[in-house]
């Protein structure tokens, strides 16, 4: 009779096969922080209204291998009050407060506000769960099914998660293929036009929804049940130290969806699939769950009704606040030799599936090798001459050059960023949206930032453009290009012209800055890295437009320092929105 034993079958050995670049990085420690949030809400209605609604949700407490949330001192007012509130909890025990009012004022203030309790673990992780699952309760059955923003039974889908988990013998190794094609196959863009699975799998694009519906799809064609979740994240940046430097993550402050998986013996683990696998950071806050987006929308959700032939709908301007009462973050990383291309961060996760042992087998008897003859080793090719490089003349730079993180929400006010919707005869609505002002401060006195530019052909470059707000102050700006030096900025190579505060617009919204070169003074770059950086004069209060991810750049391609350092070791997890105008040869 054969005996049984546990084989541990390690998730590096398992993807070993995966590309030799890889930016997987196993991360261990911990991070506790105490959040007092608050969401504002002032709506000023329109005229001839006859109903107004509005909805929000009270989010649980939770608790996961890795992450939990305890909220406490939950409060809802309304000024004017309503005249009717109810509490609704629908089928996936999301606890919904909701306001009516059927005289409907010229304004209304709704305040949200509670204290969440949000830590995450990362220690090593043992997992037992096998695949495909081998069952899957009844009432997880609807997070197995296809939506309208999650085609889990579309073709396309299906192939791809067969492709992706043929072989896997673990839950974990099967998720984490998925999780690193979506990784490296999305480039976040914000607002996109469609937020379903397929649009993200078609086009490569998507935000956070595309991100969290597509890894949904995938996996639910697989057999393993998933959910999404609504949520915020708090724009306190934290850092990961490593071996060459520090990591410093950020998100902006605002809304986002990522997702939850379940194992049967574990429960439910969160993932965010932008660069996060078994954990979420303690700057996320979990709010609503779902099948898909179109489902979890009640937090904020502000429905109405109007007279026929009415001139005006509700404007509604959302604050989201969120106060530190308490902060520790205390998390290394190492480096791993398999994984995606893009960077993702996870736990240790030791994935064991038992099997039955095999019979030692019996020795075979030596063969006799005949010897081999040695073949004579041939001489060897003389070097082949290289031909010398062929630079470009002046006056070959003809073709028009535009490269650069183009993509952002431009001229977008962020505290006005919502949709109305008809949703019938006379009715209409407006639901969160996911737009984000991800941004940093770049005229500090005390940290400087740098972008990373790879150029593959030469170019005469006539000028660069930076994604700016002008908050106020006063002075000068400018952009420094500097050369490459070991994967950090170097010297200063170049200078645009400045350009004062007073011929910047105030007004809401990120829009191009361009910065020129004179036409004596254009500079001629080779292929190859470059680094610009925001200077500055006086007291400007400029905010530079970031994308989550690295949508053109190498991952440590966003660089900071303190202005007393000499040294750029700190990267950023995100990409500066820049664009480079020029000429190139043919």
């Amino acid at each position: 009779m054969l005996k049984r034993l546990k084989a541990a079958l390690i998730a590096s050995l398992l993807l070993a096969a995966l590309p030799a670049l890889a930016e997987n990085f196993t991360v261990k420690g911990e991070m506790d922080s105490k959040i007092h949030y608050e969401l504002q809400h002032q709506i000023v209605a329109g005229d001839s209204m006859r109903k107004l609604i509005m909805s929000f949700v009270e989010p649980s407490s939770f608790d996961s291998p890795t992450y939990s949330q305890k909220i406490t001192n939950f409060n809802i007012t309304f000024r004017p009050d309503a005249q009717e509130k109810k509490t609704i909890r629908d089928a996936r025990g999301n606890k919904t407060i909701q306001a009516t009012w059927t005289d409907v004022p010229g304004s209304i203030d709704a305040v949200v506000s509670f204290d969440a309790q949000t830590s995450t673990g990362l220690k090593a992780i043992d997992s037992v769960a096998p695949f495909p699952l081998a069952f899957v309760p009844g009432n997880l059955k609807d997070y197995l099914q296809a939506s309208e923003q999650v085609q889990t039974n579309d073709p396309a889908i299906g192939e791809l998660s067969q492709k992706l988990t043929r072989g896997a013998k673990t839950q974990f190794e099967a998720v984490q293929k998925v999780v690193s094609y979506v990784v490296d196959h999305v480039r976040y863009v914000n607002p996109p036009p469609q937020y379903d699975a397929l649009y993200a799998l078609r086009t490569g694009r998507g935000n956070c929804q595309n991100y969290s519906h597509l890894t949904a799809a995938l996996l639910r064609n697989a057999g393993v049940p998933v959910r999404i979740v609504n949520g915020v994240t708090m724009n306190q940046p934290f850092n990961v130290s490593w071996e060459k430097g520090t990591l410093t993550f950020k998100m902006g402050q605002g809304r986002h969806s990522w997702v939850e998986v379940w194992y049967p013996d574990l429960g439910w683990v969160p993932y965010d699939p932008q660069n996060m696998q078994f954990f979420i950071s303690n700057r996320f806050v979990r709010i609503e769950v779902g099948v898909d987006n179109n489902e979890t929308k009640n937090d904020g959700l502000v429905r109405w009704a109007q007279s026929a032939g009415a001139r005006s709908k509700p404007t509604l301007q959302e604050t989201i606040g969120g106060n530190f009462l308490s902060d520790s973050t205390k998390v290394t990383a190492q480096r791993q030799a398999y994984g995606p291309k893009n960077l993702l961060l996870g736990p240790n996760v030791l994935a064991r599936l038992e099997v039955p042992a095999a019979p030692e087998p019996t020795p075979a008897p030596p063969v006799p090798v005949p010897p081999v003859p040695t073949p004579p080793v041939p001489a060897p090719e003389p070097p082949r001459p290289v031909p010398p490089l062929k630079l470009p003349k002046a006056w070959e730079y003809k073709m028009p050059f535009v490269f650069g993180n183009l993509e952002y929400p431009e001229n977008v006010d962020f505290a006005f960023p919502r949709e109305t919707k008809a949703k019938g005869k006379d009715s209409f609505e407006m639901s969160r949206n996911f737009l984000v002002e991800t941004s940093e401060y770049v005229t500090t006195n005390a940290t400087q930032y740098a972008q990373v530019v790879e150029l593959t052909r030469p170019v005469t470059i006539d000028q660069v453009g930076l994604a700016l707000h002008k908050f106020g102050g006063e002075g000068w700006i400018w952009v420094d290009i500097f050369k490459d030096q070991d994967g950090k900025p170097g010297d200063i190579l170049h200078t645009t012209q400045m350009i004062s505060l007073e011929d910047i617009s105030g007004k809401p919204g990120y829009r191009w800055v361009d910065f020129k070169f004179s036409d004596k003074e254009k500079p001629v770059l080779m292929p190859g890295a470059y680094w610009i950086a925001l200077g500055f004069s006086g007291t400007p209060i400029m905010n530079w437009f970031y994308t989550y991810g690295k949508p053109v750049g190498p991952v440590y391609g966003t660089r900071y320092k303190s202005v007393f350092a000499r040294d750029w070791s700190g990267a950023l997890n995100y990409e500066f929105n820049y664009r480079v105008v020029g000429m190139t040869v043919k």
